[in-house]
């Protein structure tokens, strides 16, 4: 068992604070290097300044002191240029102090022995930020080099085995004292009891007191042996009584090994050539009977009576479970009511006829399932389930563009057709494969034989799975089932609009 390092998180908040008080230190001298190199910078521009705007300062000339001014409220260190005459009155400010302050440098401009005015220009206070901003590689590489730190040490300072031995016999030690310091303390109070008595007895209480302490010696030293030999005793007496059962398991494996063995030979010998017929014919039947199981989900030739249409939701970021119940539960309402009156005119059409509806699909989160049977051979379940998906798909693009459009709440919708034996195939379908306003069809033969004379499909682009190269993606229909399915549209629409 490997153990962590001893105070391993008070380590790492030894080496947070030390991470942080360098960063401190850091920033503190960077800031005093260029507080110095700005004070000189300072003082060298209001010496300039004032070599150059002597003149325009002596004739107090507003218009040259402001144009020699701002060459210098250019520099980025610059906030303000602060320009007075000899009477102290302000000629020219220039800069944006009140906005930016820092230090203030000043200086009065003479000629000769006469004061013709001052210049005061103010250095901007450079923050903290930007000096960690400018010292970003030292942070980044003292945080690194911290983190190793504390990585090296929950490594390196892990306890060893014989560490953990020591440690291990230590705390024995130390109970086996603690037992024998109560060994102790229960002796003397025995003794002492036995003393107070034996005074009461007199001669014959002493022999007494001398029989009871050899007693109590015997006693003392079975008790502390006891002890000292406990663990090792446990130990043996488990290793002893694993060995034990191990031992009975094993010989009553053989046995029954050998009963197996008897009784199979016995069956063997007494088991007729019909019989052994009987039994591989039963064999070979049971297993072409799993492998027809299995194959009939994948092939393509399989028999079907009824369809399974699912309508879902394309929902990529989860808004209708975000949606409050107050919007989410009219929504689905609305979509479970469409829902049915699409299914009740859908199957009033004479081509559908012998298609019926096994269930009343209610709307939920994950979305809607509806069940058709064919109710004889002729009736044409695999069209009526494709018509039945496409014409949901027509209806909810006409209520999502009009929820849209009085901003209200409302999702694009998919659907998937199938046989019973591939509802759960195409529930994964529509989630890796299904896309907005799209209908997925998973059919047999006999299926995409009932809708090939009325819709045009297409496969499935780059198919990584089985399922994703049987499935077909309606690609459209002819003139005349898409002329029937607007008008049943029409028809379910102008129910709403009745009820209404």
């Amino acid at each position: 068992m490997t153990y962590l390092a001893p105070r391993q998180g008070l380590f790492a908040i030894i080496l947070l604070v030390s991470f942080c008080l360098q960063t401190l230190l850091l920033v503190i001298s960077t800031d005093q290097q260029l507080s110095n190199s700005r004070a000189q910078k300072g003082e060298q521009m209001v010496a300039q300044l004032i070599d150059e705007a002597r003149l325009s300062l002596e004739n107090k000339d507003r218009v040259s002191l402001s144009v020699i001014a701002n060459r210098y409220t250019s520099e980025q260190d610059v906030t303000r240029i602060l320009i007075k005459d000899n009477n102290g009155d302000i000629l020219v400010p220039v800069g944006n102090a009140p906005m930016q302050q820092g230090d203030t440098i000043s200086q009065i401009a003479t000629k000769g022995d006469a004061v013709i005015g001052s210049v005061a220009l103010t250095l901007k206070d450079i923050s903290k930020g930007e000096i960690i901003a400018m010292q970003w590689p030292f942070v980044i590489g003292s945080m690194v080099l911290h983190l190793l730190l504390w990585l090296i040490y929950s490594y390196i300072a892990r306890p060893t085995r014989e560490q953990i031995n020591a440690i291990s016999r230590d705390v024995q030690d130390l109970h086996r004292e603690q037992y024998t310091q109560l060994d102790q303390r229960g002796y003397a109070r025995e003794r002492e009891r036995r003393q107070s008595m034996s005074a009461d007895d007199g001669d014959n209480g002493e022999t007494g007191t001398s029989q009871s302490d050899r007693l109590v010696n015997a006693a003392q030293a079975a008790a502390s042996t006891a002890y000292n030999q406990q663990p090792n005793t446990r130990k043996l007496d488990i290793h002893s009584a694993v060995n034990q059962y191990v031992r009975t398991q094993q010989n009553q494996d053989s046995t029954l090994d050998d009963n197996t063995n008897g009784t199979t030979a016995d069956a063997a010998s007494n088991m007729t050539d019909s019989d052994v017929n009987d039994h591989t014919a039963y064999k070979a039947e049971d297993s072409s009977q799993h492998a027809n199981n299995h194959v009939s989900r994948l092939s393509a030739t399989r028999a079907f009576d009824s369809v399974s249409v699912q309508i879902v939701f394309h929902d990529e970021f989860n808004m209708l479970e975000r949606l409050a119940p107050s919007q989410r539960l009219p929504y689905l309402a609305l979509c479970t009511q469409l829902l049915n009156q699409a299914v009740t005119e859908l199957l009033k059409q004479p081509l559908l006829l012998g298609v019926s509806a096994l269930n009343e699909p209610q709307f939920d989160e994950s979305g809607a399932y509806v069940m058709l049977k064919a109710e004889n051979s002729h009736a044409k379940v695999a069209l009526a389930g494709v018509m039945l998906a496409k014409l949901y798909l027509m209806l909810n693009k006409i209520i999502h563009d009009k929820h849209i459009e009085l901003s209200r709440f409302a999702l694009p919708a998919k659907a998937g057709v199938s046989d019973n034996a591939q509802v759960d195939a195409m529930t994964h379908l529509l989630d890796s494969v299904g896309k907005k306003e799209q209908m997925l069809i998973l059919l047999p033969n006999g299926g995409l034989k009932q809708i090939s004379h009325h819709v045009q499909v297409q496969s499935v682009m780059r198919p990584t799975t089985v399922y994703e190269r049987e499935c077909a993606i309606f690609d459209g229909g002819n003139d005349a089932m898409i002329q029937r399915l607007a008008d049943v549209r029409n028809a379910v629409l102008m129910i709403d609009d009745s009820e209404e």
